[in-house]
């Protein structure tokens, strides 16, 4: 008796068993039955049952690790697409209500203006919450027309001081420091505005006449507590490809996982960030950077101009602004400084 295999129709490389008593001189019996010695029908084994399907591949989960910077343990999130997501993620792990979240550093428990979370985290990086501590109020009396302050916000309605100009009025005032958050002016709560917003603001006040910041310092950091680098995780936790990757954070639609900013796109984005603090007196990178993007691949000053608009069109940038953004990013695409 020979016995075989042949695949069976509609099940691509599956392979079911041949019958018994298949020959030459026999063709094969029905499959529903099969030819016992005493020539009973009796029905035939059951073929064995198909492997299941592979699983769908899936990324892995993106876990980050946080602390509270001025001493905690350390805790997981994952699951955020957006800043006011990850501050509900963080706040949600320490027992703390989001408002209480300042800003966030990466990899750094200081308060380092340099280390500050934007739209984008590197996968191996380490968030530090920064959380009100102390609440404060100068009164300060413009002299000049420009009092020193450089103003970003943390993307959910809390603007801070970035950077204080040496030798500016700010300068003189000790109690102001970077990171302080601006809470309000002459009593007037700014809490919900963008930093340019407060900027304006700022400009705006007469010379000559006292007023008045409500400024919240962030708590300050235990003295044991050292600077961390990026941090370890455990296998299958977010290790993705080059280790250049970042997630980028979007204020609408989904966060992405995209490679890191090139050299190129870095570069602009310094000048960028340079002219925002010469125009609005703010420093936002990701800001920066979102311009930069939009202007990238653009040939025309007016192209640029339109792909701006579209998508940071409730900023009103100034014509000469964006002639002299788009002057930096030609330069830098040129091979400038």
């Amino acid at each position: 008796m020979l016995q075989g295999s042949r695949r069976k129709q509609g099940a691509p490389g599956q392979l079911e068993p041949m019958l018994n008593g298949s020959s030459q001189d026999h063709p094969p019996m029905s499959p529903q039955v099969q030819v016992q010695g005493s020539g009973e029908r009796a029905p035939a084994p059951e073929p064995p049952p198909y492997p299941p399907p592979p699983p769908p591949c899936t990324r892995p989960r993106l876990v980050f690790h946080t602390q509270l910077a001025h001493g905690s343990p350390t805790g997981r999130i994952e699951g955020f697409t957006n800043v006011k997501e990850l501050y509900a993620k963080i706040a949600e792990v320490f027992d703390i209500s989001p408002s209480e979240i300042l800003f966030c550093t990466l990899n750094s428990h200081k308060v380092d203006m340099q280390k500050l979370l934007g739209g984008q985290i590197g996968l191996e990086d380490f968030i530090f919450a920064h959380v009100r501590g102390e609440t404060k109020e100068v009164e300060v009396t413009k002299s000049e027309d420009a009092l020193g302050l450089t103003i970003t916000d943390n993307g959910t309605g809390y603007a801070f001081i970035k950077r204080i100009k040496e030798g500016s009025i700010i300068d003189h005032l000790k109690t102001v420091c970077v990171g302080d958050h601006i809470e309000a002016i002459n009593d007037q709560s700014i809490v919900g505005c963008r930093h340019y917003e407060v900027a304006k603001m700022l400009k705006e006040l007469p010379k000559a006449t006292p007023f008045t910041l409500r400024l919240v310092e962030p708590k300050k950091a235990f003295d044991m507590i050292g600077l961390r680098t990026k941090s370890t995780k455990s296998a299958g936790e977010g290790r993705m490809g080059s280790g250049r990757e970042t997630l980028r954070l979007r204020s609408k639609g989904l966060a992405t996982v995209q490679e890191a900013p090139s050299e190129f796109e870095e570069r602009a984005a310094r000048k960028v960030d340079d002219l925002l603090e010469s125009y609005m007196g703010i420093r936002d990178v990701e800001l920066a950077a979102t311009i930069v993007e939009a202007g990238k691949d653009k040939t025309t000053p007016d192209d640029f101009a339109q792909a701006l608009d579209s998508v940071l069109g409730d900023f009103a940038f100034p014509d000469v602004f964006l002639f002299d953004v788009w002057g930096a990013i030609g330069d830098v695409r040129n091979g400038g400084i």
